[in-house]
């Protein structure tokens, strides 16, 4: 291995740890805001307010994320204190990841057998108990690889987001392996991408089978 490899893994250690900060954050605002968004787009009728969701949710998706990302510089630096690094790039990260996974789980609970539904409904079941023990229960397969989806899809962003001082693997890319020319630093940052992106893929797969009782 390389001196300057070696010289480079503390660094790297410290950009795969942004990383995951950068990625964890962003999913967390996704459950916890994006699975309640996409209940609702499901679930309310056509109107004012399905509209409206409906508005905001594609205006954002409308968004590059490198522009997304700089149009809420402003927000960020209010919320974070500051506009650079992996707790200020995880902004723009979860903003862009909430109406995302919010189509996601509108589409799987789509896929639920509306007979189900009905049987739950004539059954005297609630709005909050048809939500929770049909919709989500049945859909809970799909959202697995809906996560799973949004997982990998964001782990590019937060790449994108290291370009301009959201730090992580693609900061670590940019500054040794394009400034400096190293080209061995860029293949390891790009190899190190692919095994996460495989370890994802393999973690929700095994997900999706698990909670797959059909």
């Amino acid at each position: 291995m390389p001196d300057h490899i070696v010289e480079l893994l503390p660094d790297l250690v410290l950009a795969i740890g942004q990383t995951a900060l950068m990625l964890g954050v962003g999913l967390a605002a996704a459950l916890a805001f994006g699975g309640p968004l996409g209940v609702l787009l499901f679930r309310l009728k056509p109107g004012p307010v399905s509209g409206l969701l409906n508005w905001l949710v594609n205006t954002v998706r409308s968004f590059p994320f490198i522009i997304l990302l700089v149009a809420l510089v402003p927000f960020t630096r209010v919320l974070t204190g500051t506009s650079i690094g992996p707790l200020a790039a995880a902004v723009p990260l979860s903003f862009a990841a909430i109406p995302y996974f919010a189509r996601l789980v509108e589409q799987c609970l789509r896929e639920v057998p509306r007979g189900v539904i009905e049987a739950a409904q004539a059954m005297g079941a609630s709005e909050f108990q048809i939500i929770t023990r049909v919709l989500l229960r049945e859909a809970r397969s799909g959202l697995a690889g809906a996560l799973t989806v949004l997982a990998i899809s964001f782990l590019s962003y937060s790449a994108v987001a290291g370009v301009v001082g959201g730090g992580g693997i693609g900061d670590l890319a940019i500054r040794y392996g394009y400034y400096r020319f190293q080209t061995d630093v860029m293949v390891l940052t790009v190899a190190i991408l692919i095994a996460l992106v495989q370890l994802i893929q393999f973690i929700g797969n095994t997900a999706a089978r698990r909670l797959d009782k059909r």
